[in-house]
């Protein structure tokens, strides 16, 4: 597979302040990646990057054969076939819901592509039955639970049916049931060329996510490799600062041992 993106001793700051440092990566077509790491290792960014919603302070980020820059972005042409090929989940789904109601926050970029009004409404009532959304269709997002929400940012991204997924702790928020059903959508995208790139803190997801995890420290990538390598390598989720020592004493003897940290840990 040829290189999606390809990133190159990317460096970004917030204000003077790092949250990437001289990072390297190459994500192909097809792969499904997860990136895990502390609050503050630069994932979030990181996808934001990959969105083309930043761009570095220096190095570069490269799309297939076109460098992600302002000017690049600013082609309608460009602009319009990255965007219908690359979607962002954001961690909060505040940030991306803004129409008065479900119905039409999920049909807003069907529209947006010139599709027959009788297209976009057999998309959205399908995309709504088979999220179990239909008790949500007319209520206007701002009213919804953060679960709801989250569901409701889901299904306005994946009825543009993407090339590349980003999902940022996709499952924080979510009931067990809609927790399952996200990751059975992830492991049917496993056999397509579709590209899923997932920023989370749930160890325990990543075999089902992921092929390949790729672990954040301090902006920049301290390793990689398969689920079950990184997971069995504790001095590496120690030094991430994805386990921490629990200590415990019996008698007069204290005995430590990692501990994975809770589901509720926000990026």
């Amino acid at each position: 597979m040829e290189p999606l993106f390809t990133l190159e001793n990317v460096n970004f700051d917030y204000d003077g302040i790092p949250a990437l440092r001289s990072l390297s990566l190459t994500i192909s077509q097809g792969e499904r990646i997860a990136l895990v790491g502390a609050n503050g290792s630069g994932k979030s960014t990181l996808l934001r990057l990959l969105d083309g919603l930043y761009f570095p302070t220096s190095g570069t980020v490269r799309f297939q054969d076109q460098i992600l820059t302002p000017k690049r972005m600013s082609v309608p042409e460009f602009n319009r076939r990255f965007r219908s090929a690359v979607a962002l989940v954001f961690q909060n789904p505040d940030v991306q819901l803004f129409n008065p109601t479900v119905f039409d926050e999920i049909a807003f970029g069907p529209l947006q592509l010139g599709l027959s009004k009788d297209a976009v409404l057999k998309a959205v009532n399908d995309i709504i039955v088979g999220m179990k959304l239909e008790s949500l269709r007319d209520r206007p997002p701002y009213r919804l639970s953060g679960g709801e929400k989250k569901k409701v940012a889901l299904a306005s991204v994946l009825i543009m049916e993407p090339d590349v997924l980003l999902l940022d702790e996709p499952t924080s928020a979510l009931d067990p049931r809609s927790q399952s059903r996200l990751i059975d959508l992830i492991q049917d995208w496993k056999s397509t060329t579709k590209t899923v790139v997932t920023a989370t803190h749930q160890l325990e997801l990543l075999d089902e996510i992921a092929d390949t995890v790729y672990v954040m420290e301090a902006g920049t990538i301290i390793s990689s490799g398969t689920p079950a390598s990184i997971l069995s390598n504790t001095d590496l989720l120690l030094k991430a600062n994805l386990v921490h020592e629990h200590r415990h004493k019996h008698g007069t003897t204290v005995h430590s041992h990692p501990h994975l940290h809770g589901h509720t840990h926000n990026s």
